[in-house]
């Protein structure tokens, strides 16, 4: 008997969340018919809708089942139900064409090849054996190929590829994994892969004895070859971690002399074999988002070349997350043992190449040849990275696999207008929010240089465009010449919207607020911001802040003393100089070099250029007061020798410096700081460097100070 028969006016469910291009709608239509129940399921742009008809017993049944057995890769944030006003004529249940209306709903990220279409892509015996665009609704590209919503292939970058009669079939039938996976394609009617010279001519695998381009792309990194290899979100540049002249020689070619490259190996057992793989690590690396993870070396571990991570005792790994990368793994699995650098596709800090003719202008010089494909990438996304600190995993760069998922914000932001938040100068993401949720985007970059910049203003285009996002408000950092700054100010004028400058650090706290659902009527709390700049309300430069702050405002409780910048931008690339200027500013240096002249850190300072230096800083030229925690971290990393002369990516000496601290042997004692005057009272390393300097007299182990250091400052912010 159909439920449909028992008496009901049915009900009408809006499903809101990550609910489009995920095989949702399938397993509406699966359950619909297990219950018999009649009606239909939509997409549009608010999310997903849903019409039945049946017993409330029935349709109570229905959703509890919907919550239990939703999709891997879809997360319901609303499930609203109300009576059905227009029930469908229709007997059964269908899935119907999506509806074009006001877009309300996300796009989902990107996700990595599931188990089901590994197996395909390795099966001799299946139509996509060695197919590198193997996808389904439970994986594969979203967010770099899709250019509008509803997410239907029409608004992606397939449109160009029309399925053959067997991939349609697929896509139109409810009960296959690949129903209106839109992305589906085969070798038949889909993307083409090939290997080329950097000249642009294609190479024939046959010449390799291989039996395609990725077969002899895994040839040629296993005669030491570098080369780019165009994936889901952009090109990356590869080569044999364990051959050291051809890391080196990556490192010269990308002018990437220090920061870490990230590493790519075929399984959890691989990766095993060079660092330690918690439980939490292990289902981060294998998770649908397969991002890079952040993993401490183990001593005994097969040899890497030296250059991979200089100065650091964690590298970054992630496992193959597209078939191209599966593939190319496997095959390189056959001709060598480890793991292939993977680093992002362009010279050092420029944008990740995304288009097959950028890649022929920016990587030819860098690679050796290049393996690319013809499905084209509309919107860059680099590989997340991701630490776990305390059993918990923390994003340190949020990108592919994560973004743009909407993240739901603490009570009391349901009714806040429309706004585009437009972030800052350096690690540049924006935000929109609307209707109580966040929408992050991936990972922008440094928009000091000229193309991130660009890629800004076409992120805030797209956005803007799949998200149907109309700000009322834009929001800026207080800093007037970050290029965000400036592009939200231009905007608001000529367009007429309000703007908000809102000052860093106060943002920071404010994102750890909601990051623990604290409620937009909640009390104030303390605020701890340790960071590199910021500008501050007062117009100084800020860095080291203790605020006593709720979402709307703050008060500035305490901070790090304020120290000079000899040469501004260049203390920060030139740590000595932050040294310096912290020895001068707590002895003199006349007192400094008298009470430990014996120092080697005091004969090197002298030959600096210190009476060029002393100048400025007695006429206040170029020399910024700035309370920064980075720029601390930077003087001690010098004193102990730590990237003293310069850093070639930001942050360098401080990262080394941490992990020295890790090496120490002694685990005891801190070193004192001093708590100074009333309301902004003052954090001083006043006593804390005549410790320190103590210590390096009397030839205490640079990671003993180093850790000692570490601790004591934890232990004065708490």
């Amino acid at each position: 008997m159909n439920a449909a028969s028992e008496a009901s006016p049915g009900e009408r469910l809006r499903v809101r969340g990550q609910v489009q291009g995920v095989g949702f709608r399938p397993t509406v239509w699966r359950i619909a018919r297990d219950l018999g129940l009649d009606g239909d399921v939509r997409n549009d742009g608010e999310g997903v809708l849903i019409r039945l008809l049946g017993s409330a017993t029935a349709v109570d049944a229905f959703c509890r089942r919907l919550r239990a057995q939703c999709p891997p890769l879809a997360r319901i944030d609303a499930l609203e139900r109300a009576p059905l006003a227009d029930p469908p004529t229709r007997t059964g249940f269908h899935i119907v064409e999506s509806a074009a209306t006001a877009v309300r709903t996300g796009v989902v990220p990107d996700a990595a090849t599931c188990p089901a279409c590994r197996a395909e892509i390795t099966d001799p015996t299946d139509r996509r054996h060695r197919y590198p665009f193997t996808n389904c609704t439970h994986c594969g590209p979203r967010l770099t190929i899709v250019r509008a919503i509803p997410y239907d292939r029409a608004n992606t970058s397939m449109a160009v590829f029309p399925m053959c009669p067997t991939c349609a079939a697929e896509y139109a039938d409810p009960a296959d994994r690949r129903f209106h996976a839109q992305p589906n394609a085969c070798p038949a009617c889909g993307p083409r892969v090939w290997l080329e010279d950097p000249s642009g001519a294609r190479l024939d695998p046959a010449a390799f004895g291989a039996a395609d381009a990725i077969q002899a792309a895994a040839r040629l990194l296993a005669e030491g070859r570098i080369l780019a290899v165009k994936g889901i979100g952009g090109f990356h540049l590869a080569c044999d971690a364990a051959n050291a002249p051809a890391v080196d020689e990556l490192r010269r070619r990308k002018r990437r002399f220090h920061k870490p490259f990230a590493l790519m190996a075929a399984d959890l057992a691989t990766i095993g074999r060079y660092a330690r793989v918690g439980a939490a690590e292990a289902e981060l690396l294998a998770g649908s988002a397969a991002p890079i993870v952040l993993l401490e070396r183990l001593p005994d571990a097969p040899r890497l070349a030296p250059g991979i991570a200089p100065g650091q005792a964690t590298l970054g790994w992630m496992l193959p997350y597209s078939p191209v990368h599966h593939l190319l793994l496997a095959d390189w699995r056959e001709r060598a043992a480890g793991a292939l650098v993977m680093t992002s596709g362009n010279l050092s800090d420029e944008p990740q190449c995304i288009d097959n003719a950028e890649a022929h202008g920016r990587l030819t010089e860098i690679a050796d040849a290049l393996l690319m494909h013809d499905r084209e990438i509309v919107n860059r996304a680099d590989d997340s990275v991701v630490r776990v600190l305390d059993g918990a995993p923390r994003l340190l760069r949020r990108a592919r696999g994560y973004a743009p998922a909407a993240i739901s914000l603490p009570a009391g932001f349901a009714d806040a207008p429309p706004l585009l938040a437009l972030g800052g100068e350096l690690k540049n993401t924006l935000c929109l929010v609307r209707d109580g949720r966040a929408v992050l985007s991936q990972h922008l970059g440094d928009l000091e240089d000229a193309r991130a910049a660009d890629a800004f203003e076409r992120a805030i285009a797209l956005y803007e465009t799949i998200f149907a996002h109309r700000p009322e408000r834009l929001v800026v950092d207080r800093h007037p010449d970050y290029r965000s700054t400036r592009y939200g100010r231009a905007r608001a004028a000529r367009e007429g919207l309000s703007l908000d400058a809102v000052q860093h650090h106060h943002a920071h706290v404010c994102s750890v607020l909601a990051d623990n659902d604290w409620p937009l009527d909640g009390p104030a709390v303390i605020g701890v911001a340790l960071d590199g700049l910021g500008f501050g309300t007062d117009g100084t430069v800020w860095g080291g802040e203790f605020l006593y702050a709720d979402y709307r405002g703050f008060e500035r409780l305490g901070r790090l003393r304020p120290v000079a910048m000899p040469g501004g931008t260049r203390a920060i690339l030139e740590p000595w100089r932050n040294a310096y200027a912290q020895l001068a500013a707590t002895f003199g240096w006349e007192n400094f070099a008298a009470r430990w002249p014996t120092l080697e850190l005091t004969r090197w300072l002298g030959t600096q250029p210190l009476g060029l230096v002393q100048t400025m800083l007695a006429r206040g030229l170029n020399c910024p007061a700035s309370s920064s925690c980075g720029r601390l971290f930077d003087a001690v990393a010098a004193t102990l020798g730590v990237r003293r002369e310069g850093i070639s990516y930001e942050g360098q000496a401080a990262i080394e410096l941490e992990t020295l601290a890790e090496a120490a042997a002694d685990r005891r004692g801190a070193y004192p700081f001093e708590r100074n005057g009333a309301a902004p009272f003052a954090v001083d390393p006043a006593p804390m460097w005549s410790a320190l300097l103590d210590d390096l007299a009397r030839g205490e182990p640079a990671p003993d100070i180093a850790a000692r250091f570490h601790r004591g400052l934890a232990a004065v912010v708490v």
